[in-house]
């Protein structure tokens, strides 16, 4: 049950951070359009919509990542290779954001992206990644606890328990 509120959550948080994002970027560009700013003479023009490309792909990236949480809180399951990688990355970039968030921003930034980052951890620590049998699968299902195989025969054994 938590594991579904907790991936849930973040989807929804997920979504609401991609919002924000884009709006911001979205004032940022017409800002730089209207004001006619520019750095080390650089085109305001061509600033202005990297501004809302850079806005679009932080939320297209944050959606997906959405989508993958809710994906994973409707299966009930662990998320598949793909999805984990993404969902690490996000985590990762969470984590750097709220690092560089205490100097730039605040203290107010930086808990909202280590609350952000938490939900994404454990979504991927909650979901344990499944062990794959022969290779198939995509990641999801129960983890069976299997004890190793016996050392081949010969092979030196540690005498201290």
């Amino acid at each position: 049950m938590l594991r579904r509120l907790v991936a849930g959550l973040a989807a929804i948080v997920l979504v609401a951070e991609a919002a924000v994002l884009v709006l911001v970027h979205i004032v940022l560009g017409r800002t730089t359009a209207n004001q006619s700013m520019s750095i080390a003479g650089s085109d305001p023009d061509v600033m202005s919509k990297a501004t809302y490309a850079m806005g679009a792909g932080m939320g297209a990236f944050l959606v997906l990542c959405a989508v993958f949480a809710a994906v994973t809180a409707l299966r009930d399951r662990a998320p598949g290779r793909f999805a984990r990688v993404v969902l690490i990355s996000a985590a990762v970039t969470h984590a750097v954001l709220g690092i560089l968030a205490v100097g730039l921003v605040g203290w107010a930034a930086f808990t909202t992206l280590m609350l952000i980052l938490c939900l994404l951890v454990l979504i991927l620590t909650l979901y344990p990644a499944a062990a794959r049998q022969g290779g198939e699968g995509d990641g999801g299902g129960p983890v069976e606890d299997v004890p190793p195989p016996p050392p081949p025969f010969g092979e030196l054994k540690p005498t201290s328990p």
